[in-house]
């Protein structure tokens, strides 16, 4: 059993430093002597009444805390950023990094052994897996689960995704307003993250295939009793990880990275994820190209029959296996030695686990789709990659030529988008400009551009979009999306106008701009970047700092850039 840990640092040190950090902790109620030679567990909260996916998370918190001390840590609740989807403009990813920032440095500076994770919206878990990935301090996430469904009409509904569906339907007079309203009212029926598999079911899936959260409970429901037994077991697991120092670096090896990206194929999960494994692994000094996205993705069929790319909410997941029953199905291309945070390997955490609903999670032999989610794609117009989500686009899109609609901007696209007189048809493809990791910055999730209304009245439910901005992972379509590098960085995405040809070939994994090599050279010549508003503060420090989405969209000053830093743990000295 561990017992130099190193909160004794602060507590057990230097005696005028350490009788003050004692002190400290008695105003707190803490019985110094009562806890000597135990582990410090920090958890990180994520709660916040500005983000209505993570508000369970107080309660969840006291349940970590019971685990904790029953195996005989001491649990010291600490708050961090909250990332909340739903409020923050332009976009949560924006502050992805300052909140990963904030856990590593406050993992850094506090006597603190080991850490819990209290995730739940899209980016809280990549930013929290980042900040643990730098800090190597042990660790293990806790997400607060997805959300009620709501039943409208008689319909399940899936929150994001079916928002979608219907605004389209709402906006082009299929239903009315009382329908909306009454849809409104059953949107979300409780707190809890998108009970689809959007980002945030996609990522706390993503940390439970990596080892970082414990099998079986990413997809537990906000208010079901399960979670909190779950929180209760992952505050135990910590304490024992703790006194065995096992760190994030031991569980996200290059191994369990592949694991993850194979589960989120089968998982259909979000494009989001792409970029925040790519981030999440970088930190570790792990190398995670778009390449290796594409070749898994070929080999791994999509088998969770869960909306957006299926008919299902996340409940009917977890009720036939949850993630270990998808990872049981693609056991055979799966490294089973991985460790993971129960302290056992990968498979023996997936020893007598099945599936209970094959129309649920599909078999092999009758797949939903039968490559993986997501496709990568390079060409003229893409030299750093793009990417699409094949289970979630119209088949007969996947290989199209069309005459482009370029929009310079969201603003422009949002005035011209509905204009009646707006030069496309089915088969145009709609362009996006100026929407990428600098552009706005951040990043948002503008990418999946409205089919004008004009064209849905004719029967058009789909079209090629472009843009090197993200997608919602609820969302649904024919989207290319992080084209790379993205135009206010002087990717070719920049010069591409109204009336410019553009062949998209998934199938063969290619985007191109059908003009002459010399017109382009033409085009950039004449470029110049945009400007921005931004001069100063956490805006300005973004633009000038973050790498474009092929490198995860992370700042450069925070992936190691050799062993040594690598390796880097700052000495705990001096007075406070």
């Amino acid at each position: 059993m561990k017992t130099n840990y190193r909160s004794a640092e602060w507590f057990y040190g230097r005696d005028e430093l350490g009788m003050g950090h004692r002190a400290a902790l008695r105003t707190m109620g803490v019985d110094v002597e009562a806890v000597k030679g135990r582990p410090v567990i920090g958890i990180a909260n994520s709660w916040s009444e500005l983000n209505n996916c993570n508000i369970t998370l107080r309660t969840v918190a006291e349940s970590v805390k019971v685990g904790v001390r029953a195996a005989g840590g001491l649990p010291l609740e600490f708050p961090t950023i909250s990332l909340g989807e739903e409020f923050m403009k332009p976009s949560a990813m924006l502050y992805r990094n300052l909140m990963a920032m904030d856990l590593e440095e406050t993992l850094r500076a506090n006597p603190v052994d080991a850490v819990v994770l209290l995730s739940n919206c899209d980016k809280t878990g990549p930013a929290q897996l980042m900040g643990a990935a730098s800090a190597n301090l042990p660790a293990i996430q806790v997400n607060g689960g997805p959300r009620t469904a709501g039943v409208w009409h008689g319909i399940e509904i899936g929150s994001g995704t079916d928002l979608w569906k219907y605004w389209d339907e709402f906006r082009t007079g299929k239903i009315t307003e009382r329908d909306w309203r009454d849809l409104e009212e059953c949107l979300s029926c409780s707190a809890g993250a998108c009970n689809v598999m959007g980002t945030a079911t996609t990522m706390s899936a993503m940390s439970e295939a990596l080892g970082m959260m414990l099998p079986g409970t990413s997809s537990i429901a906000a208010g079901d009793p399960l979670r909190m037994l779950a929180a209760e077991a992952s505050g135990r697991a910590i304490v024992a990880l703790a006194e065995r120092n096992v760190r994030p670096s031991d569980i996200m090896t290059p191994a369990a990275f592949d694991n993850a990206i194979r589960t989120c194929m089968a998982l259909g999960g979000s494009t989001n994820a792409i970029v925040h494994l790519i981030a999440i692994a970088g930190r570790l000094g792990i190398e995670l190209p778009l390449q290796r996205f594409d070749a898994i993705g070929r080999t791994v069929p999509c088998l969770a029959n869960i909306k957006p790319s299926g008919e299902h909410l996340v409940h009917a997941l977890h009720a036939a296996g949850g993630v270990p029953a998808i990872m049981k199905e693609i056991a055979a291309q799966l490294d089973l030695e991985c460790v993971t945070g129960t302290g056992n390997s990968v498979g023996e955490n997936l020893r007598g686990v099945q599936s209970s609903n094959a129309g649920v999670i599909r078999p092999l032999t009758n797949p939903v789709s039968p490559e993986g989610a997501i496709a990568v794609l390079w060409g003229n117009l893409a030299p750093g990659g793009a990417v699409v989500k094949t289970s979630a686009a119209t088949r007969s899109l996947l290989e199209h030529i069309g005459r482009a609609m370029v929009f310079e901007n969201y603003q422009d696209m949002l005035q011209r988008i509905e204009n009646p007189d707006l030069d496309v048809d089915g088969d145009s493809v709609l362009v996006l400009k100026n929407c990428g990791p600098k552009g706005v910055p951040g990043m948002p999730e503008w990418g999946a551009i409205p089919v004008p209304a004009k064209l849905q009245r004719q029967g058009v439910t789909d079209m090629v979009r472009i843009s090197d901005a993200r997608m919602s992972g609820t969302a649904y379509g024919t989207v290319v999306l992080h084209v790379c590098p993205e135009a206010a960085a002087g990717g070719p995405l920049a010069i591409v106008e109204t009336g410019d040809m553009i062949r998209l070939d998934v199938p063969n994994r290619q985007l191109e701009l059908l003009v002459t090599g010399e017109e382009i050279t033409r085009r950039m010549t004449h470029w110049r970047p945009p400007t921005t508003p931004h001069l100063r503060g956490y805006p300005r420090l973004y633009i000038d700092h973050v790498l474009q989405a092929d490198l995860g969209c992370d700042f450069d000053f925070l992936r190691p850039k050799s062993a040594e830093e690598l390796r880097f743990v700052p000495p705990v000295v001096g007075r406070s």
